[in-house]
């Protein structure tokens, strides 16, 4: 699956010539890395349903295969997308909305 390249913006290069204190700290935590969690859907279960769990126990999710999913980052909503199959037979999101409440905290 080939990763989109993205060019830098004016700001971008201007950031990375930029050798204030301010500048390096956020240069330095772009490196941090985060779990990025993908939410296909929920199930609510008694403890007693949880507990009757077997290795071949089916839990009926409250979404369809072709519902978008969630994508989280530390139970924050980041981007909506959709599940496509890579080439290898490998499952992968495809992003179709990045998520207002994460672009109103940027900045």
């Amino acid at each position: 699956m080939a990763i989109p390249e993205v060019q830098p913006t004016s700001d971008e290069a201007e950031d990375r010539r930029d050798t204030s204190p301010v500048n390096q700290f956020r240069r330095a935590i772009y490196g941090v890395p985060v779990t990025l969690t993908v939410s296909v859907g929920q199930r609510r279960l008694s403890v007693q349903e949880v507990l009757d769990l077997t290795p071949d126990s089916v839990i009926a999710l409250d979404s369809r295969i072709e519902d978008p999913v969630r994508l989280m980052v530390d139970d924050k909503l980041i981007a909506r997308g959709e599940l496509v199959e890579t080439d290898n037979g490998g499952i992968a999101v495809k992003i179709t909305e990045i998520a207002e409440e994460a672009d109103a905290s940027e900045g």
